[in-house]
Parts: structure tokens; C-alpha cells; sequence
């Protein structure tokens, strides 16, 4: 996959920039004038060969990462292969990513298209969404779960990546930390969908293998990471937050280790279901 460098074009490699400094003044204090960096955002349109799809709204930074991964997890590619270039121009606020993809994924990228436009009006939208929200995803194949010792001193690790949140607070990141325990990889968002889809775009760029390691997320774990980390090819998932009941039902359902890295205590397996206890006869 090539691209073509842009103003505005921001890669795996490059330092995140540089958060926007704002005045502010405490409310019911003595109006001293103080500033704060606040966490940047803009408009992303996405089209996949010259047919608009989506816009979100993204930090700037990492744009081809996220590309990358949004179009796995959405199911518009099936790899990263069939992603053939991406290019990324606009100014400020606005940008666009063009994306060119192979035939065989454009063809049924169209094809999912005329379905939903056909579905207008019939009654069939509800439908439409849950297949959307409930899809149909292949099992992985079980993995072994990573190591304890991987997970010592994780949340301090994890503070001192996120580079972002440090300056301007109000971002969700998503990390890697590979096999050997190393913390490889951070990418941060306003949104933690977002955040994923960055974290898989550059697993997918830098042709690190998912299944090497674990991917973390600060964020809340929702359905929607569940589907996206199974659609990656992630073998463990690992939340800062709580996972819910339908989170780890889905995560046992396809081979994805679910695990909760709590405040102040050992990390929790919920995915594979432990074994049943055997009554003590």
C-alpha cells in the first residue's frame, strides 16, 4: 500500500501534535486569566474508490491508521492487502481520505450499498441495524493467555504513553503490548472507537502480527470493540474498565481472551469461562 504525502497527512511514525492552548478563568474565582491544551478535533470524510461512506469525527493525528482500521473493522476489506493507497487532503477542520480499494471489495462494498439503500422505507431499517449491531463473525482460533507478569505496573505504563491525554486530557487510547511484555504501540482519540481502529491500522501497516501480544483500551469495553478486535484478528483484548454480560458472552463465543485490569487488584479472566467448579462430594 503507497500514499502520497499532504499537508495535513499524519502517519504511524510521526509524534502526535501539539494540543491547542485555550484561556479560561475559574468560575467564582478572583478572574485570573489561566490556560489549559485542550485535545484537538476534526471532520474525516472517507470514500472508497470515489464513493463516500462515512464522515467521523477523529483527533488528527494517525489518519492512516485509522483509515486502515476502520476499513477492516467495517468489513469493507477483508485485509489490509486489498487497501491499494490512501489519500488524505483538506485543511483544518475538514479532511477527506480517499481510499482506493481492490475490485473484489468495491464490488461488495457496492453491493452492501444497494442493499441498505434498498431497505429505505420497507420496514426493513431495524433489521438492517441489528444484523449491524449483532453481525455474523467467524470464530478465532484459542489462544493461550498472556503471562501475569505482563500486567505489572501496566496502568503506570500505559499513563506514561499516552502522550495526548497527558497535555489535554479527553482521549481514549488503545495500546499493544507484544509478546515479551513490551508496550509497543499507543494511539489516542476523542473517540474509543476510534482509538482501536488506529491501534489496528498500524498492527496492519507495520505487519506486526495481533495475535502476538495484547491490545488494551482505556475505555469502556463495548460490543462494538468486541466485534472490531475479532474482525482484527486480536487474540486477547484487555479493558480498564468492566466488561458487560453480552461483552464477554461474545468474547467466549468467538476464542477472544477477555481480560479486566482493575485499580487495585490482580488482572480478571472472564474470557475463556473459567471452569465450572466440581461439587466436593
Amino acid at each position: 500500500m503507497s500514499s502520497t504525502d499532504s499537508k495535513h497527512r499524519q502517519t504511524a511514525e510521526q509524534a502526535p501534535s501539539d494540543a491547542t492552548t485555550y484561556r479560561f478563568v475559574e468560575l467564582g474565582g478572583e478572574g485570573q486569566v489561566e490556560t489549559a491544551s485542550l485535545a484537538e478535533e476534526c471532520a474525516l470524510a472517507i470514500s472508497y474508490n470515489g464513493i463516500s461512506y462515512a464522515v467521523m469525527m477523529v483527533s488528527p493525528t494517525s489518519l492512516e491508521d485509522f483509515v486502515a482500521g476502520f476499513s477492516l473493522s467495517n468489513a469493507v476489506v477483508q485485509s489490509i492487502d486489498e487497501i491499494y493507497d490512501i489519500q488524505l487532503e483538506g485543511e483544518g477542520i475538514a479532511l477527506h481520505a480517499e481510499v482506493d480499494i481492490g475490485n473484489r471489495a468495491f464490488w461488495s462494498f457496492k453491493e452492501q450499498r444497494r442493499n441498505l439503500a434498498g431497505t429505505t422505507g420497507c420496514g426493513l431499517c431495524g433489521v438492517e441495524a441489528l444484523e449491524q449491531a449483532l453481525p455474523r463473525l467467524p470464530a478465532l482460533e484459542p489462544a493461550p493467555l498472556p503471562p501475569a507478569r505482563h500486567f505489572v505496573n501496566l496502568r503506570q505504563r500505559i499513563n506514561e504513553a499516552q502522550e495526548l491525554a497527558r497535555r489535554s486530557g479527553a482521549l481514549h487510547a488503545a495500546l499493544f503490548v507484544d509478546d515479551e511484555g513490551e508496550l509497543r504501540l499507543c494511539r489516542e482519540d476523542i473517540g474509543r472507537h476510534n482509538a482501536l481502529d488506529k491501534l489496528v491500522g498500524a498492527l496492519l501497516r507495520q505487519r506486526l502480527d495481533p495475535r502476538a501480544g495484547f491490545a488494551v483500551v482505556t475505555s469502556r469495553c463495548s460490543l462494538e470493540l468486541i466485534h472490531k478486535a475479532v474482525r482484527a484478528g486480536l487474540s486477547t483484548l484487555v479493558s480498564l474498565s468492566a466488561p458487560t454480560t453480552l461483552t464477554v458472552e461474545w468474547a467466549r463465543r468467538h476464542h477472544l481472551n477477555l481480560i479486566h485490569l482493575p485499580h487495585h487488584s490482580a488482572p480478571r479472566v472472564y474470557s475463556p469461562a473459567p471452569p465450572r467448579e466440581v461439587p466436593t462430594p
